[in-house]
């Protein structure tokens, strides 16, 4: 049996839109992949418990609240403190070009705007992630 790319897509903070985190979801698992979704208004803390809980080969953050550099930076420190920084962190939302920038230099993967097509989220996660099959 083959093992499968397993993702955590979450939406942190008071963000309440979750449609575009949704569709990321079932594109994602129409693919293939074991996606779990952890619904809105996760905490960091939150993110990474899970992250951890579910063994995911990456993690997925869904923004739109103008608060992306608040979130990714405290999931990357989280991450780094419960030891699964070798995790793939990408995102999507509403994010300025210099924003973008600012998170790929933190450790963030890709950030996908807001229209990107689905199969261009699938065909990344597919280069990045690396799986051994059993």
């Amino acid at each position: 049996m083959n093992k499968k790319i397993r993702i955590l897509i979450a939406k942190p903070g008071l963000d309440g839109h979750d449609r575009g985190a949704k569709i990321v979801a079932r594109a994602l698992r129409d693919a293939g992949m074991e996606v779990i979704y952890t619904g809105l208004h996760q905490t960091p803390e939150m993110i990474v418990s899970a992250a951890i809980q579910e063994d995911v080969d990456g993690i997925g953050l869904s923004v739109l609240s103008g608060a992306h550099l608040t979130h990714f930076s405290k999931v990357i420190e989280l991450m780094k403190k419960k030891g699964i920084n070798d995790r793939l962190l990408f995102g999507g939302g509403i994010i300025p070009p210099e924003d973008v920038e600012k998170l790929n230099r933190m450790g963030v993967g890709k950030i996908f705007s807001t229209g990107t097509k689905t199969d261009d989220i699938v065909k990344y996660l597919h280069k990045i992630i690396k799986i051994d099959y059993e």
